[in-house]
């Protein structure tokens, strides 16, 4: 690669489909992967339900696990008024985790490592907390950033501190994500760099071995990030959800 970034950058398939004001709307390496991650998460789960047996198979039980793990996390982090919105939290956690292991493939994009992927997954998950919270409150959703009991005196600043803490939230959503996958995928290629220039460097190839160890085990570590990562998101996001339905 001729950068550390190189294996980030998006690429048009093809001529432009339309423009808008100008900027050319085309069909890209990142779009391909994120339509890839929904054919495979929509594969997983009705592949593996339809012959649906007393004894599950291998891909039915991957099935039934991921459908427990949404379950489990939704129904400890935003309760029981939050099941109505099981499909919109599995669909998140289902689509960042098939994006995150794609972006594992090699010559393949990890779409998660890009800050705008995440801030549109983000903000959408944020339009649904505020409708539910509205929907479900009405006006009374507002209460949300002014605790009942505070003081007068303190009301405009607990206004304001509430209100950043609420707008920054999807912000550190989308970075917390993209500083892990964008680090993870960096680390990766700077030891296959070293295993690279200890090759071509004489009687020091042999040292070649301890990066080639550390790639092998930061490999194996990046997988398990890819679920964690996955999990932290659909946690914090069922979290956000249970303070706008139970306004705390």
């Amino acid at each position: 690669m001729a950068s550390l970034f190189e294996e980030f950058e998006i690429h048009h398939l093809g001529k432009p489909l339309f423009a808008v004001a100008g900027h050319p709307i085309a069909f890209t390496n990142s779009a391909l992967f994120m339509f890839v991650a929904i054919i495979a998460c929509t594969a997983l789960m009705v592949g593996a339900m339809r012959p649906a047996a007393v004894v599950p198979g291998r891909w039915q039980m991957l099935a039934e696990t991921t459908y427990n793990t949404v379950t489990d996390l939704l129904s400890a982090s935003a309760g029981e008024k939050a099941k109505p919105f099981f499909p919109f939290i599995f669909s998140i956690f289902t689509f960042i985790l098939f994006c995150n292991l794609f972006g594992m493939l090699p010559g393949s994009l990890a779409v998660t490592s890009h800050l705008v992927v995440n801030l549109g997954i983000a903000l959408t998950l944020f339009v649904v907390i505020i409708l539910a919270g509205f929907i479900r409150h009405g006006w009374h959703f507002l209460g949300i950033f002014v605790p009942s009991g505070v003081p007068v005196a303190m009301v405009l600043p607990m206004l304001i501190i509430e209100l950043f803490s609420f707008v920054v939230r999807p912000f550190s959503l989308s970075v917390r994500l993209f500083a892990n996958m964008l680090a993870g995928h960096i680390l990766l290629q700077v030891f296959a760099g070293m295993v690279a220039s200890l090759l071509t460097a004489g009687w020091l190839a042999g040292f070649s071995i301890l990066p080639l160890a550390a790639n092998v085990a930061i490999t194996g570590f990046e997988f398990f990030v890819a679920f964690l990562q996955a999990y932290i998101y659909a946690v914090l996001a069922s979290v956000y959800l249970r303070d706008a339905l139970e306004m705390h």
